[in-house]
């Protein structure tokens, strides 16, 4: 593996974003990675990908969650370039900053890479999926190519985090409906990303409602997401199934009530 790119230089972050995060549950951040950096990390990411991709159904055969993209998890243990990025102190930092969080442990990285004509992500909350108790979950949402607003940025529901859990409803075309319905009849203002390069970056809440477009173009929306959460939360009692499989992969022989301190989920920041 060839030598690359130190990913533990600051990127400084102000007051002003610090409290932009936390009034609104989302922030973008410009040139968090130069492109070239990125460029340097993206083919192994790829590769894990394209392996992925050789298991799944045709594009048209899929349901609603299919389509939104091909997904896959914890690449950075089976990548050790990948693992490198995916502990890159730049982005922990950045994430406890906006968090106003002392230690950070990773909860796990997901590929998303959004094929061309893949449907739309629907509206949903990420924490509906984690045993967790905390309110300072938070995910960085990373491209690796740039990428136009018709291929399916994020788009947020500002300020939707200070709700809370919105109910048991996983990710599908009901959440979609669901949650259009709800942030129109609460007056969310919907934040839509756009047009981002390689290596800006969105980071967000994982009680922010958010969701993104369908890939309208021919090229393929090539994304990780990096999701953390605060040192010394604890476990919750899982209340759903997608929680409870979660709680089963990450804190397997754990109690609700302990540390959610698993050897899948180190400190990347902070104090160990």
């Amino acid at each position: 593996m060839k030598e690359l790119p130190d990913l533990d230089a600051e990127y400084e972050i102000t007051p002003n974003q610090v409290a932009q995060y936390q009034r609104d549950g989302h922030i973008l951040l410009r040139n968090v990675c130069s492109k070239e950096e990125v460029e340097s990390f993206r083919k192994y990411v790829s590769d894990v990908v394209q392996e992925h991709a050789k298991t799944q159904n045709d594009l048209s055969e899929r349901d609603t969650y299919g389509k939104a993209f091909l997904q896959i998890g914890n690449i950075w243990t089976r990548d050790a370039a990948v693992k490198q990025f995916v502990f890159a102190r730049r982005f922990s930092r950045i994430a406890a900053r906006l968090s106003a969080t002392r230690s950070l442990r990773l909860y796990h990285d997901q590929a998303l890479y959004k094929e061309g004509q893949g449907g739309i992500t629907p509206w949903h909350q990420d924490q509906f999926y984690w045993p967790l108790d905390t309110d300072q979950s938070i995910t960085l949402w990373m491209p690796l190519v740039d990428i136009s607003p018709e291929m399916g940025s994020m788009n947020f529901a500002s300020g939707s985090h200070k709700v809370g859990a919105l109910g048991d409803i996983p990710i599908s075309d009901a959440s979609d409906a669901y949650f259009r319905e709800y942030i129109e009849d609460h007056g969310f203002t919907i934040c839509r990303s756009g047009e981002m390069q390689a290596g800006d970056a969105t980071f967000h809440n994982g009680w922010t409602l958010h969701g993104a477009s369908e890939n309208r173009s021919s090229k393929m929306r090539e994304v990780i997401a990096i999701i953390y959460y605060p040192d010394e939360t604890k476990l919750i009692v899982p209340e759903n199934p997608s929680q409870q499989l979660d709680f089963d992969a990450f804190y397997s022989g754990m109690e609700p009530g302990q540390f959610a301190a698993g050897p899948l989920t180190p400190v990347v920041y902070g104090a160990k």
